[in-house]
């Protein structure tokens, strides 16, 4: 089995269709309509043609090449480009979590969500790109707009390894000077570190004028601390082992659980970025649908 087809399930897209991922600000781009330019025109210098897709700018439409061929292409200059897409997804060994009420590890289910977001922006025209981190910048794959592109990044995705601690603020302020080109990012991963940095490299991001997307994937054990038997825990990211009884600590547990996922969405809703937490129990196109659904409506208000 390739890894399009382990990650890409035509049931899944199916219940997707009629969806787009939108850019919710300006960005620097413009590919067939549907993303806000902050070009007021195009280059004197002509570069290709590219073939009409439903809902181009007529305006741009070249007649003569119509005339002789029949078929309807549009000019294309150098300041007309892809919107752009940059997936960051976390492989550190905290991902590796997957509890008795989940189908997949977290990590799993960012392997699916990026292959299916990949998808769903290079159907659409646009260029995705993807990173993997943990300590540090694992894998970086330029944007691409092709299905060679996509079979690249589902590769990546099957092939690359979970391992070690997190550092993420660090390496948000890596790969902020790595994206040069104003875009939209995607960050899939738990958050699990220190908060403080981690919003400071957030907003790296931010003073280089992107729209970023943070999609907390957490297992729902860790949200909801269901255990009952004393339990060893043992730390992902050589954090120790300590023998437990759980429903002594689930309550504090769950203030700190809480208390730490509102200071990523309050940082998230403080630099104007979006967020959504997805639990690895709800079904993958659930948690997509629900997704792009609320990017379309936020994307269509302004």
């Amino acid at each position: 089995m390739s890894s399009i087809q382990r990650f890409l399930d035509p049931q899944t897209l199916s219940k997707l269709k009629g969806l787009e991922f939108k850019a919710r600000m300006i960005v620097e781009g413009y590919v067939s309509g549907m993303h806000k330019s902050p070009y007021h025109g195009f280059s004197v210098e002509f570069a290709e043609h590219r073939e009409y897709v439903p809902g181009d700018d007529l305006r741009y439409v070249d007649w003569k090449v119509f005339g002789k061929s029949d078929r309807i292409y549009l000019k294309q200059y150098d300041e007309e480009t892809n919107f752009v897409c940059h997936l960051l997804v976390d492989t550190s060994e905290s991902m590796l979590y997957k509890s008795k009420a989940a189908a997949f590890s977290k990590w799993e289910y960012a392997q699916y969500l990026s292959a299916a977001l990949a998808h769903l922006i290079i159907h659409q025209q646009d260029a995705v790109g993807l990173a993997t981190f943990d300590t540090s910048v694992r894998q970086f794959i330029r944007p691409g707009s092709t299905g060679a592109q996509l079979r690249q990044l589902c590769h990546v995705l099957e092939t690359s390894t979970t391992s070690g601690e997190s550092t993420i603020g660090p390496i948000f302020h890596e790969l902020a000077e790595r994206i040069n080109r104003r875009g939209v990012v995607v960050i899939l991963s738990d958050f699990f570190d220190d908060p403080e940095s981690l919003i400071l490299g957030l907003k790296h991001f931010w003073h280089r004028r992107h729209d970023v997307v943070l999609l907390q994937v957490i297992d729902p054990a860790e949200q909801d601390f269901s255990f009952v038997d004393p339990t060893l825990f043992k730390g992902l990211e050589n954090l120790g082992e300590q023998l437990t009884e759980p429903k002594a600590l689930r309550k504090a547990y769950q203030r700190e659980f809480e208390a730490f996922t509102r200071s990523i969405r309050s940082a998230a809703r403080d630099l104007h970025m979006g967020y959504m937490l997805m639990r690895t129990d709800q079904p993958l196109e659930v948690s997509l649908h629900e997704f792009l659904s609320r990017r379309m409506m936020r994307a269509a208000r302004r």
